[in-house]
């Protein structure tokens, strides 16, 4: 087939195509199988209330984007924080429909993400109730309803965030010794305490039948090493994570008498890093995140707050043969981010996380890294934890991405440079998918 040229005229439908036809691999997401259970009643007759696979128009109504937006429209003076936990879901989702979407325009990127993926699903946006949405639902095969999200939102391989010490999600990992991987999820071993509350961790490890010591030794490291090699074996998992403060920093000054965050280091040079070399699986790190600043909002009340850079730059620098993927949660450190990575190639940025989950500010921060760094890095993943939530993040920041993308080209189209729409297939295989995989592979 013959090889299309781009023009001015055309190079909007060409990128739009693309970027339309391209499957996704969305490398970071809190998303689950069936076989992690599902919350959600639906025609198998099967409920787990502990479940882990979110779905549903009462889980995407009550997660933590829309309960922070609902308490700034009936604040707690009128609605107590313990009255709305003590709540159902199914009335908490009520009041946040009626609330946001009946009785105010719901113009707020969370809202918008809720009619977006209504009317992906086929379903009126304009109800006034949540009745007809709850029985289209009730109806859905959790399995089946999977590959139709998948399908209407372009992903087709949806990488999990799997925190081993927690109880519910270690447990199903442990009863599932017989099952087989389900090919469309890829596991993340994810391992906060390690390094942000090593005390916790050590007890817990200690509980599991490791030989780990309250402080950090050659013995509790070889430990650590060995626990993440057995849990990264049972989990197959595809790279290593961990969430970060904003006030996170490497390496440590060599006045500091923080007992957990020197051995949270010790952990870090002397057992994380080192298995990460060995089985050459990244790092990533995902800093920024000011947890629960509001805790009576629980998930809803975190924070965002501006990190050290340099503390990547470092880690980098001090450990080339590994390899890391960070993704920061402010705004004020993109650009800094960004010249870092054109420093590293160790390092791999990726993603729009969180409360940069928004069109204004996907659009300029992909449209900084295309200039800074060309195709060379991964512009968004979803962090979805709803699995609806697909159906709506994608389209909105494929949208971003083309008209960031479209521009550029025209830029270069400008210079007299000829491109043609393979080369803009190329361009977005490696964003949306080929930049990760060849980093995992590299």
């Amino acid at each position: 087939m013959e090889d299309i040229n781009l023009t001015l005229e055309n190079v909007a439908s060409i990128v739009q195509h693309a970027l339309l036809h391209q499957p996704i691999t969305d490398m970071h997401t809190h998303l689950y199988p069936p076989t992690f259970g599902t919350p959600v009643p639906n025609r198998t007759g099967h409920t787990d209330t502990s479940g882990l696979m979110l779905w549903g128009i009462d889980q995407t109504l009550t997660y933590h984007y829309l309960v922070a937006e609902v308490f700034r429209v009936v604040p707690a003076t009128q609605l107590p924080f313990e009255a709305f936990w003590k709540m159902t879901v199914t009335q908490q989702a009520d009041h946040i429909w009626k609330t946001l979407f009946v009785q105010r325009t719901p113009i707020s990127e969370a809202c918008r993400g809720v009619l977006t993926l209504l009317e992906r699903l086929g379903l009126d946006p304009n109800e006034k109730t949540l009745d007809s949405y709850r029985r289209f639902f009730s109806q859905q095969n959790p399995d089946d309803y999977i590959n139709r999200v998948m399908e209407l939102s372009g992903v087709n391989s949806i990488t999990m965030t799997n925190p081993v010490f927690d109880d519910n999600e270690r447990q199903r990992w442990l009863g599932m010794a017989n099952r087989g991987p389900d090919a469309r999820f890829k596991a993340v071993l994810r391992i906060d305490p390690i390094l942000r509350d090593y005390p916790t961790a050590a007890r817990r490890l200690h509980e599991w039948g490791y030989a780990v010591e309250p402080q950090p030794s050659a013995q509790s490291m070889a430990e650590v090493r060995r626990f993440l090699g057995e849990w990264l074996d049972r989990q197959q998992a595809i790279y290593i994570a961990i969430s970060l403060p904003p006030e996170w920093t490497y390496p440590l000054g060599p006045g500091t008498t923080d007992a957990a965050a020197l051995a949270g280091q010790t952990m870090l040079e002397q057992a994380v890093l080192p298995v990460c070399r060995q089985r050459k699986l990244p790092l990533a790190m995902m800093i920024g995140s000011r947890l629960r600043v509001q805790p009576q909002l629980r998930d809803a009340g975190d924070m965002v707050g501006r990190a050290d850079v340099s503390a990547v730059v470092n880690l980098c620098l001090r450990h080339p043969e590994n390899k890391f993927l960070i993704t920061m949660l402010a705004r004020e450190n993109q650009h800094e981010l960004c010249v870092a990575a054109r420093k590293f190639g160790n390092l791999m940025i990726f993603g729009c996380w969180w409360f940069l989950n928004n069109p204004s500010l996907i659009e300029e921060i992909t449209r900084m890294r295309l200039e800074l760094l060309g195709t060379s890095f991964i512009p968004q993943h979803s962090d979805a934890r709803v699995l609806d939530q697909l159906l709506y993040k994608w389209p909105h920041s494929r949208a971003c991405i083309q008209r960031a993308l479209t521009d550029k080209y025209r830029d270069l189209l400008h210079t007299g440079l000829r491109l043609t729409q393979s080369q803009v297939q190329r361009d977005v295989r490696l964003l949306l998918a080929d930049n990760f995989k060849d980093f995992l592979a590299r």
